[in-house]
This record gives C-alpha cells, structure tokens and sequence, in this order.
C-alpha cells in the first residue's frame, strides 16, 4: 500500500505540491503571529525587569515607562530636582539615576546620567572605562562605533531637522555588556553634560517644567556651555535642574512598594515598569484576537479550497479506484489509501508551516530587535504542541471525505464513468 501511494504521489506530484504548500502558507500565518507576538512579550518584559522602580512629574505611566525604559523619545514634563536630592539620601534607596534624553548621534538616543548607572545597568563594561570626565561617553553594546571615537550630539534627529551642538563633543570612553534592552543602543553621557549644553543652570531647573533637555521639546534657543575636562559632581542639592525621570533600586521589595506609594502624590508618579506593561498588554490584547481571527480565517478558506480540490481530484480517479475495486481490492484497501495520501499531504504541510511561521518570527525578530535594542527571543511552547495536534486532528477529519467518496463508488459504476 506504501508503495503505491509514494508511486501515485509521484505521479500527481504538482497537484500535491500546491495542497502542501497551501496548508504550509495557512498555517505559518496563524504561527508567525502567535510566536511573534509572544517574542514582543518576552522581550519587553525581559528588558523591564532590569528596572525596579521609575519616578517622573505627574503624567502618563504608559508615556515614562516607554521614554525611559525603552527610549522611545516623545516630550515629558520636568520634576523638580529636590526630588533627585531626596532619593539620594533616602536609606531606602541602593541608587537613584536621573536621566535625560532627546540628544542624538548617527541614529543612536543620547542619554544624559551618572556613573553609578552606567556602571550597574549591564555588569559592567566589556571594555575601557565608565565616563569620568564631562567631555566622556559610555557606549551601549550595540552601538557601531569605537572606543576614542569623537560623538558630536544633535538635538532631536536629523530627519526631523535636528540641530546639532558645537558646544562639546564627546570621545568614547567605555563600552557595556549587552543588556537585551534598548540601552543596548543608547550612548551614555554624563548628566551635567546634558544639563550644561543645553543651559539648565541649577538655579533654573524649576523653571523649565516643559523646556526638557532632549525629550522632543525645541530647546535650540537654550544652548549653554560645557567644559570637556570638567569633573563630574554627582551629590545633588534641593537646586539640581528639573528631569524628565529617575531610574530608582530600591534596597528591598518592601522598600520599593513604600517609595512608589510615597512619589505617587503631589507633582509625581512612580511605577513599576513590569506592571505598566502588563496593563499595555491587556490593552492590546483585543489586536492579537484579531490578527489570531484573520489567520484562523485563511486556515479555514484554505480547508475549504482543500475540500474543493479533492472532492474534483477523486472524481478524476474514478477509473482508477474501480480498476481497483473490479481487482479485488477491499473498500477498507481504498478508504486506507486515498486518507493517507491525503493526510500526508496535509501533514506535511503543517510541518512547514511551523517551519516556515518559525522562520518568519526569527526574521521579523531581528528586523526589530536591530531597530529597538531589545532582545525578542523567538521559541515554541507547550500551547504550541497542542496547536498542532488540533491542525493533525483537524487534517484528520479533512482527510476522512475523499476517502469516503472513494470508498462509497462501486467499482461497475467507477469503469463505465
């Protein structure tokens, strides 16, 4: 019976090359989607989780946590610079990391900080050493530049017209260990740089509550001056210049519940990034339905176009499958022979549709986690081996109705057709 299905097989092989690769399309669409959206899931959350505890001005969880954890630049309000004075002698707090964004080199966000960040965010550096200096960058592990390489900051990007500062170009000091976030990506400098260049005087920072030093805002007219060889001063006062946010590490679990209680009052907000995620996950849960619904609609066109094709394609054999009946094969025999052929033919292309659905999430994977730094890891799970059997058991049943047609023809009926 094997031999004579591998030799029909061989000889239909174009019309089975079209149902393989129609089921193969159907199904890599519906598993692209499913382990595509799971990478996005695993990826973000990963990357969230080596930030305890962010504090900003009053606002959108949603907008802080996207700006500050995975530096998406878009315009946040400024808080005043007491509130990186007090964290800094709360007993709470292991560290605190004020960061300010907007400034840009080559494509890659430039983010105004402190040593103590750059040295805690990835382990380490993999090479040279953490910025020392006011005129010093650290470099994340996916940036394509080289240790003494001169970085020249432009203001916003330069497809959005950016301008670029002459008052301090910084030279590459050190390089982090890969962090699977969009840090990756991001050129670290010192904060005091950030705040000099665009002339945020400690005396001023309450008064530029919507003029942000790299957060979108036009801050072209507060150009300031910096001094490469300036050391850093990192001890901060009440007068400290307004931020857009504050990287927190609390000393404990419960410390960490008091802080967010304690700044989510007044003029502040603290969140948990992984908890702003998975309330951005519920939102646009009802996206991953429908994409979920388009792809279990083409399954469902392709089984029916399936259906069409066998039930002509056994019509077409009908000659054949009498010749076969007036030879003395059993009904059983013919039922056996045209449900393996067709299952075959389905199950393999459920095969590479998994294969195919694989590859596509691997590419699409790397298209963003090249763009956005974050590492999107792509993998099955056991709800994907229950998808497969439900496609198997399905292929069963689609396989069942060219084999009962078969078999209900009667062999005196099948050689006069």
């Amino acid at each position: 019976m094997i031999r004579f299905i591998l030799s029909d097989l061989r000889r239909l092989w174009a019309g089975s090359l079209v149902v393989v690769l129609l089921v193969a399309l159907a199904t890599a669409l519906g598993v692209s989607v499913v382990l595509q959206e799971r990478a996005l899931r695993l990826g973000s959350a990963r990357a969230a989780d080596k930030f305890d505890l962010v504090i900003g001005a009053g606002g959108s969880e949603t907008q802080l946590v996207l700006s500050s954890v995975f530096l998406q630049p878009s315009p946040l309000p400024l808080m005043s610079g007491e509130v990186l004075a007090r964290l800094a002698d709360d007993p709470r707090v292991d560290w605190a990391a004020p960061i300010g964004f907007g400034d840009s080199f080559s494509g890659y966000p430039i983010v105004g900080t402190t040593v103590v960040l750059a040295e805690n965010l990835s382990g380490g550096l993999v090479e040279g050493k953490v910025f020392a200096r006011e005129g010093e960058a650290v470099i994340g592990s996916a940036v394509q530049l080289s240790l003494g390489g001169e970085i020249k900051p432009m203001h916003g990007l330069a497809e959005e017209g950016g301008e670029t500062h002459t008052e301090l170009v910084y030279h590459i000091a050190g390089r982090m260990r890969p962090t699977g976030t969009a840090w990756d990506r991001a050129i670290l400098v010192p904060i005091q740089a950030v705040w000099h260049i665009h002339g945020m005087e400690a005396e001023e920072g309450a008064d530029h509550d919507h003029q942000q030093a790299g957060a979108g805002h036009d801050a072209h007219e507060h150009h300031g001056e910096a001094n490469r060889d300036a050391p850093l001063e990192e001890s901060w006062t009440d007068d400290a210049p307004g931020l857009p946010a504050i990287l927190v590490k609390p000393k404990t679990i419960a410390d960490a519940y008091k802080l967010r209680q304690q700044y989510r009052s007044g003029n502040t907000v603290a969140v948990f990034p992984g908890e702003v995620l998975t309330n951005l996950y519920a939102t646009l849960g009802d996206a991953k339905q429908i994409l979920v619904a388009v792809a279990a609609g083409a399954q469902a066109l392709v089984a029916a176009s399936l259906v069409l094709v066998t039930v002509i394609h056994i019509g077409q054999r009908r000659r054949q499958i009498g010749a076969l009946r007036a030879f003395g094969a059993p009904r059983g025999a013919i039922f056996g022979i045209v449900w393996l052929e067709f299952f075959f033919l389905v199950a393999v292309g459920i095969g590479l549709g998994f294969t195919f659905g694989y590859a596509a999430a691997l590419i699409l994977s790397g298209m963003l986690s090249e763009t956005s730094g974050i590492a999107m890891p792509v993998g099955f799970a056991r709800e994907d081996a229950r998808l497969a059997a439900l496609l198997l058991a399905f292929a069963t049943i689609l396989a069942a109705l060219p084999a009962v047609l078969a078999y209900r023809q009667s062999p005196a009926q099948a050689l006069i057709a």
